[in-house]
This record gives C-alpha cells, structure tokens and sequence, in this order.
C-alpha cells in the first residue's frame, strides 16, 4: 500500500515539475520576446517569434517530453486493495 502512494507521490511531483517547466518557457519566451515594440518583431512561419516560440514549439516540445516521462519513469499500479472481499460477489 505504500509503495502505491510513494509513486503516485513521485508521479504527482513529474507533473508538476512538466507545469512549471512549460510556463516558464511560455512565460520566457512570451514575455521575453514579444514585450518590445511590435514594429521591430522577428516571425517564424509568419507567426511573431515570441508566440512560435512560447506557443507552437513549446507545446510541440512539451508534449515530447511528457510522452517520454510517462513513458519512461511512471509505472502501472494496481488501483484495487488487496485482500479487499468484493461485496457484490
């Protein structure tokens, strides 16, 4: 049983972790590059780079990366408790 939690616990912090690593480069890029003056914005793909960047690349980059996290470090567990006698049998 607590062996259960303490990867749930692990699994929970993984997702967090992926959060608050996507909004600072959201927030990095988003502010970063795009609090200048509109006039003397870079595009990607006719799109301001700010917005490609802590948009498009970020979602696209992010969605890898939690594949590979959940893929690689979280780990299938039984949900139902052991011993338990099913009431309905």
């Amino acid at each position: 049983m607590k062996d259960r939690f303490a990867c749930a616990r692990r699994e929970a912090l993984f997702g967090v972790a992926l959060f608050v690593g996507y909004f600072l480069w959201w927030y990095g890029f988003g502010y970063g590059l795009g609090s200048g003056d509109p006039e003397n914005y870079t595009y990607v793909f006719g799109l301001p780079a700010w917005f490609f960047w802590s948009c498009v690349a970020g979602f696209v980059l992010f969605s890898a990366v939690t594949w590979f996290v959940v893929s690689f470090f979280f780990t299938d567990i039984p949900l139902d408790d052991e011993g338990e006698v099913d009431p309905r049998a």
